[in-house]
């Protein structure tokens, strides 16, 4: 209990303090327009409130990471806490600004365009083709958990029923203006989501289980079964330390934001309190699996993360309160899963220059988009492993997109930028390089090279992509000696 104190601390002084370093190296300017009203649209750019587009951007961002993915991470044991603070503060929330900020001053452009501007045309086209693939993947995965989720409260039968009923929903979120649906009611569902969060806070402070393995008993995979500590860790806890679907996320917001000041709140703030929800979860999760509270809640041997968060939900908040949790997880991956297919949507407008004001021409980009989703959600269903499979490659994915925009900030910064404020970047992007290749080369998903060979993997992949780095770097400034 104490290292979660600990950890929760130490995220809200990184947003007070390194937040305001990150901020400066970008200096925002309050007196600027943003694309909010200079392509304001009625559709996708639109004015809205700050704390709506804090809480969208909050919903959207969450899905089911902070909740699954710490619950799957607490597994591997008190390391988990120190991924989700050191990554939250350095590379996520660093990762969510810059991403957010570029695309408001490039005029809400996407994921691919901000790539390309500073990795070439041919890193751009290879983001379209990652970036639509992988968004794909996440409506799928988030369309299949909370159908789960919400099958097992009914009655175990219905998975099908509500898989069909999200879809449906899906395909008319992603259609209308932003401000109808994503504007109205995903606040309410933000709120929902924080609550879970804040009871189960509570719940935590009046039990103080002493039986939680804190830091300082040892760092150890506690979890061999699982995968080795490096790579695996950081790959299962994506949102929550570093994830790149947010960067997918943030031009949405970036289109809505008024003032060029509230980026920091708005986008970096944004993702120290997604770090929050995830230590809650992974804390929750460490008592359930190490503490002894699945014999307390009558789920022993029980480690998959939907039925973790139903078990505890019920056993802890009772019924009202249980149902306003369930409310919240649910209702994030649905969330994030919409607007990710909305991502899709506007990422292969903008590739193919087709204005998305008619209907028409959203329903030529979408249409395509849900059938390709149809298709992996069967896919899904039809293989009871499917999910899981599914879902390893969106986590690699997901962390292979955090590298490419880490690695496009680091660009942007060693370009654009005095002195050696790029370092804030490129060590996460080396890092995540590192881990994104050593899992791919190792995984049972990739090529199955020897576990035994993640260090070597891991170190020289880190070395070989710094010194990559560097070398361009002095090519560049030898042309360009001002730099």
């Amino acid at each position: 209990m104490y290292t979660l104190l600990i950890s929760i601390v130490c995220l809200v002084i990184g947003y007070i303090l390194y937040g305001r370093v990150v901020e400066k190296v970008l200096g925002p300017d309050p007196n600027a327009k943003t694309p909010a009203y200079t392509k304001q649209d009625g559709i996708d750019y639109i004015p809205l409130p700050t704390w709506k587009v804090f809480m969208i951007q909050f919903l959207n961002i969450a899905g089911t990471g902070p909740i699954f993915g710490a619950i799957m991470g607490a597994l591997f044991g008190p390391s988990s806490y120190l991924w989700i603070v050191l990554g939250c503060i350095f590379g996520g929330a660093v990762h969510d600004y810059f991403s957010g900020m570029l695309s408001l001053r490039g005029g809400g452009v996407n994921v691919p365009t901000l790539v390309g501007q500073e990795l070439g045309s041919a890193t751009r086209k290879v983001m379209l083709v990652f970036s639509v693939v992988m968004l794909i993947l996440v409506g799928t995965v988030f369309v299949y958990s909370p159908a789960l989720i919400l099958g097992q409260l009914t009655g175990g039968n219905s998975t099908m029923i509500w898989v069909i009923g999200i879809l449906f929903y899906y395909i008319l979120a992603t259609m209308v203006p932003i401000d109808k649906i994503i504007g109205k009611i995903y606040p309410v569902f933000a709120i929902a989501l924080l609550f879970m969060a804040v009871a189960l806070f509570g719940c935590l402070i009046v039990k103080w289980p002493t039986t939680i393995p804190e830091v300082w008993d040892g760092l150890g995979n506690l979890a061999p079964a699982n995968g080795s500590l490096f790579p695996c860790l950081f790959i299962t806890i994506a949102c929550g330390a570093v994830s790149g679907f947010h960067s997918t996320q943030s031009p949405l917001m970036a289109r809505c934001l008024t003032n060029e000041k509230l980026g920091r709140p708005v986008f970096y703030g944004a993702m120290i309190t997604e770090g929050i929800v995830a230590l809650i979860w992974a804390a929750v999760a460490s008592y359930f699996f190490y503490g002894g509270g699945n014999v307390e809640m009558g789920a022993v041997g029980v480690t998959a993360a939907p039925k973790v968060v139903t078990t505890v939900s019920k056993y802890w908040l009772g019924a009202f309160g249980s149902i306003l949790a369930i409310l919240g997880v649910v209702a994030a991956p649905i969330t994030s899963g919409d607007t990710a297919l909305r991502s899709v949507r506007l990422i292969i407008a903008d590739a193919l220059k087709l204005d998305q004001a008619p209907i028409k021409n959203r329903l030529y980009v979408s249409i395509p988009i849900f059938v390709a989703t149809g298709l992996l959600l069967w896919y899904n269903i039809a293989d009871e492993n499917g999910f899981n499979i599914i879902w390893r490659y969106f986590g690699w994915a997901n962390q292979t997109l955090a590298a490419f925009v880490l690695w496009t900030v680091t660009a942007f910064l060693s370009r654009h930028r005095k002195g050696v404020s790029y370092l804030m970047t490129l060590i996460p992007a080396a890092f995540m390089t590192s881990v994104t290749i050593t899992f791919i080369l190792t995984a049972k998903i990739g090529f199955r090279l020897p576990t035994d060979w993640t260090a070597a993997i891991g170190i020289t992949t880190a070395v070989l992509s710094l010194a990559l780095f560097y070398y361009a770097r002095l090519r560049r400034i030898r042309r360009n000696p001002s730099l």
